[in-house]
């Protein structure tokens, strides 16, 4: 009866203690699980977050390299008589001060003023069609925030359904503005001679001119 009760008891010692153990390992695998957790949600999110800023970024990120004063003024003529030829006359203002002149080689007072200078010009480039404009032995001199630069330029368009052709050179005055170059004056000058048969269609129309006649 003694060791029934003996064995029963070590039965149920037995038990308990392998019911505790258990609980332990348990409770222990679910700590380490937590811990596990809270320490490799964090980096998750970190890899994700990286993965997604990594996607966001542009295909190229690489900063432009800035241009000397030259190179812009260079770049600014070029994008002017682009838009000169085309008749986008919002991309020529974004180039030109609003109190610039513009003076030509005819015997005509100066244009004062973009709002001036835009109106002539538009009168004018209404007659052109399939216009061409080259631009050849640019001198560009930078002072500080001013500067100047002188070209030759050969055109060619159809004038009120004539075809026509004219050389020139051309000298502007420049001063930099909130970091960006724009023309104050611009003094367009013709050359008459064999290719010249159109002196309204110079790049700097200020009014209406007659045809100038061909040289002997």
């Amino acid at each position: 009866m003694l060791f029934h009760r003996g064995s029963k008891g070590m039965k149920n010692h037995l038990r308990n203690h392998f019911a505790g153990r258990t609980w332990r390992t348990a409770f222990l695998f679910l700590l380490t699980a937590g811990l596990f957790l809270a320490y490799t949600s964090p980096v998750g999110a970190q890899q994700k977050d990286k993965k997604k800023k990594k996607d966001a970024q542009p295909i190229d990120a690489t900063p432009m390299i800035p241009m000397s004063d030259d190179a812009q003024i260079d770049y600014m003529i070029s994008e002017m008589l682009g838009a000169w030829q085309i008749g986008d006359s919002e991309k020529m203002h974004k180039d030109y001060a609003d109190d610039v002149t513009v003076v030509n080689g005819v015997w005509a007072p100066p244009v004062i003023g973009w709002s001036n200078y835009l109106a002539v010009y538009q009168q004018q480039r209404s007659r052109l069609q399939q216009v061409r404009l080259d631009r050849s032995n640019t001198y560009i001199k930078v002072n500080g925030t001013l500067a100047w630069a002188c070209y030759q330029w050969d055109f060619s368009a159809t004038v009120d359904g004539q075809p026509s052709a004219s050389q020139g050179q051309t000298t502007l005055v420049l001063e930099k503005r909130n970091n960006h170059w724009v023309i104050v004056h611009n003094h367009t000058s013709l050359v008459l001679g064999p290719q010249s048969t159109a002196p309204a269609a110079a790049p700097a129309i200020t009014q209406s001119q007659p045809t100038a006649s061909k040289q002997p």
